[in-house]
């Protein structure tokens, strides 16, 4: 096997960084349109709810894109060959938020009750869907996927679905469904507030399980004869005793650093995920030499000089736009904030001789 050069293992560590910040943002996201209908016990609560990340969720949404395109652009095998593979799941993703983007524009746009709650039911489906599939695709890129020695993916849909990614898929749904939680602990105010602690202080302890469960079968999955991996030492430690933390903090009604230790153990279990899969970008289960590896998949190492230079000057100035956003619209919402606009909505009636 060919050592991969300094510009690919700088690649394959851009694109990681693109995808932790992906699930670092979006999966609050997630999390906060999964618990709406449930966090919200009225109309008002629940724009509460979804407007605690009306500002910020398109802007989160790009990194998905970029993910995708630096893929696409620095490892275009890996690319073709994972689209391939995984074009169903993926659709249904695309799909998902899809429908999650047109929710959230929809939604307020009809007074009926009715119409509310098909969008607020369809939110719910368009963020739950990717936020499990997530965690089944990543587990199956580690896992294994029937390929052959073209790079070819030759399975079904069926060969996606086994515990091992099943179980990556309750892990990441899970874990997003908590981040939500502990966010809108952090962002609202009032009784949504404190549905949301409940929330997050019930899910704890189950989901230290769940990803301590997650992480011992990526062990077990790393010394298996087709994924001859090493799954690094402290990384799914820290990730569970971070989450295992976190009833701690809840308790203390410590929202904030509950908020960064479920956030950075998301983290954690993806750089996991990436650097057992490293140097390979793809695992086949039909025989470990067809793996597709970071050297076989790569660019020129004139695309991937250009490409460099592009994200050194572009990458800084997302992340301050990111920040700056997120620090523009930090505060805490309130029911009187979302209560304000229906009674602007009133008519002004004629002036009265006091009035003028």
């Amino acid at each position: 096997m060919t050592s991969p050069s300094g510009l690919q293992i700088l690649w394959f560590g851009l694109i990681i960084v693109l995808w932790v910040g992906y699930f670092l943002l979006e999966g609050f996201d997630f999390g906060v349109a999964i618990l709406s209908p449930f966090i919200g016990k009225d109309d008002v609560e629940r724009r509460m709810v979804l407007g605690s990340i009306a500002p910020v969720w398109d802007g989160n949404e790009v990194w998905l894109l970029t993910a995708g395109g630096a893929t696409f652009a620095a490892f275009p095998l890996w690319y073709a060959t994972l689209f391939s593979g995984f074009y169903l799941a993926l659709f249904l993703i695309l799909v998902a938020l899809i429908v999650r983007g047109v929710g959230f524009e929809f939604r307020h746009q009809r007074e009926d009750a009715r119409w509310r709650s098909m969008w607020d039911w369809l939110l719910f489906a368009g963020s739950l869907v990717p936020a499990l599939l997530w965690g089944v695709a990543f587990a199956d890129i580690l896992h294994g996927v029937p390929i052959n020695a073209h790079h070819i993916y030759t399975g079904t849909l069926l060969d996606l679905i086994n515990a091992y990614s099943l179980l990556g898929g309750v892990t990441s749904a899970g874990l997003f469904t908590m981040y939500g939680a502990t966010f809108l602990s952090l962002k609202l105010t009032g009784p949504p507030a404190e549905r949301a602690h409940a929330v997050a202080q019930r899910m704890a302890l189950p989901m230290t399980a769940v990803v301590f469960a997650f992480l011992a079968y990526t062990l077990v999955n790393a010394i298996n004869a087709t994924n001859t991996g090493v799954v690094p030492g402290p990384l799914p430690i820290l990730a569970v005793v971070m989450l295992g933390l976190t009833p701690i903090l809840i308790s203390n009604r410590l929202h904030g650093w509950a908020f960064t230790f479920v956030g950075s153990s998301i983290a954690l279990v993806v750089l996991t995920l990436f650097l057992n899969l490293y140097p390979r970008v793809l695992v086949s289960s039909t025989n470990s030499a067809f793996s597709l590896t970071i050297t076989q998949t790569s660019s020129t190492p004139y695309t991937l000089t250009v490409m460099t230079i592009v994200a050194a000057i572009f990458v800084p100035v997302v992340l301050l736009y990111t920040g700056w956003t997120y620090w523009v619209f930090r505060q805490r919402l309130t029911r009187d904030q979302f209560e304000l606009p229906r009674l602007l909505q009133k008519k002004p009636g004629p002036a009265t001789p006091k009035e003028t």
